[in-house]
């Protein structure tokens, strides 16, 4: 038997070697386990384009955290389902961030009484200047979710955007406008 026939063998070189910096390395990690690692986000998290992040994700939290791996505690293959599990937790909060703070907006919205006077060009005035100081790409994604009604898998292949950057700007820009709102709220006369 040929020492690179037994897998352990070989698994263990791939480790030192991306430990060590070398990039084939990671590019054969890559090609050997990316299947494995895709097939258990998409089962966690139920969607292909939430799982592709997912595997875009690991493989760079890999390279970066490449010190890390330990071949005399474990297989690669292991480290990387654990940086697998890690990343798809990450995305399940995300997803209840968003929720809730949609949910938050939803029923600030619902609880306001509808406008019987000028605050309501004011307020649509304010928000129009808001998402311009925001600027692109947060302020397009905003647009493109709550003025046109797009679905975020949408908006990323309209703007060549990752889905999980889609997604943070929606979450991030909702806090930067609730922020703001509630600036201008406070410093509004009574």
């Amino acid at each position: 038997m040929h020492v690179h026939d037994d897998p352990d063998v070989e698994s263990a070189e791939l480790a030192a070697r991306l430990r060590g910096g070398d990039r084939e390395a990671l590019a054969e990690m890559y090609r050997r386990w990316a299947p494995l690692v895709h097939t258990i986000a998409l089962r966690s998290l139920g969607a292909r384009e939430d799982a592709e992040d997912v595997v875009q994700q690991v493989f760079v939290s890999a390279w970066h955290g490449r010190a890390t791996l330990r071949p005399d505690r474990g297989s690669p293959v292991a480290w990387l389902v654990g940086i697998t599990k890690h990343r798809v937790a990450d995305v399940r909060t995300q997803r209840f961030r968003t929720h809730r703070n949609l949910q938050a907006l939803a029923s600030e919205a619902a609880t306001q009484p509808p406008p019987v006077d000028d605050s309501d060009l004011a307020e649509r005035l304010l928000l129009v200047h808001e998402l311009e100081r925001m600027g692109d790409p947060r302020a397009a994604v905003l647009r493109m979710a709550f003025i046109e009604d797009r679905t975020h898998e949408d908006i990323a292949r309209a703007l060549d955007l990752p889905l999980g950057t889609v997604k943070s700007h929606v979450r991030r820009g909702l806090i930067q406008l609730r922020d703001r709102l509630k600036e201008v709220e406070h410093a509004a006369p009574e």
